[in-house]
């Protein structure tokens, strides 16, 4: 089973390498991918976005973001990736890569969290995440947070789940 997933993976990246992958997404200049990167992966996720209720007093209170929780498809509907806080990315084959957010930019969509450019700060594993260097999480839909009015001081320290559905976009440094 591990050697079929690995095969499959090879052969989505050779599929890629050959210029028949997705093309760059359209995005503002700031969401961009640096140009010396090529799309190596696609994802379509759904999931959730976490709050937390933190209320010292009335007056003092907000949904403060805790971590995502989504599970990313293929084109094809198969899961490939599981997303956790970090934010972390987990494929299929077991290697993993952790965003810090470089550029953030409202969606278009109302209600909609931001669109993001993240670069890569950790990896872990032998497998497609391990090369990637930049993601980009963009057409999303919900995820915000609930009302501020919602968190209070007997609300205090609860969670909230917001329903969210995005795109991700991985990018490896170009191969020459």
């Amino acid at each position: 089973m591990n050697i079929l997933i690995q095969v499959a993976g090879v052969a989505a990246l050779l599929v890629l390498a050959a210029g028949f992958g997705p093309d760059r997404p359209d995005v503002p200049d700031n969401l961009k991918a640096p140009a010396n990167e090529e799309l190596i992966l696609v994802g379509h996720a759904t999931g959730v976005q976490i709050y937390v209720c933190q209320a010292e007093s009335e007056q003092k209170s907000a949904w403060v973001f805790k971590a995502p929780e989504a599970d990313l498809t293929d084109a094809g509907g198969k899961k490939i990736i599981h997303h956790f806080a970090g934010p972390s990315w987990k494929h299929i084959d077991g290697s993993e890569v952790t965003g810090k957010v470089v550029a953030k930019q409202d969606a278009p969509k109302p209600g909609a969290i931001p669109w993001l450019l993240l670069s890569a700060a950790t990896h872990a594993g032998q497998g497609v995440l391990a090369r990637v260097t930049s993601i980009q999480r963009i057409h999303t839909e919900g995820g915000q947070p609930p009302k501020a009015s919602d968190c209070t001081v007997a609300t205090n320290g609860k969670e909230s789940r917001s329903d969210y559905s995005a795109d991700y976009y991985f990018y490896a440094a170009a191969k020459q």
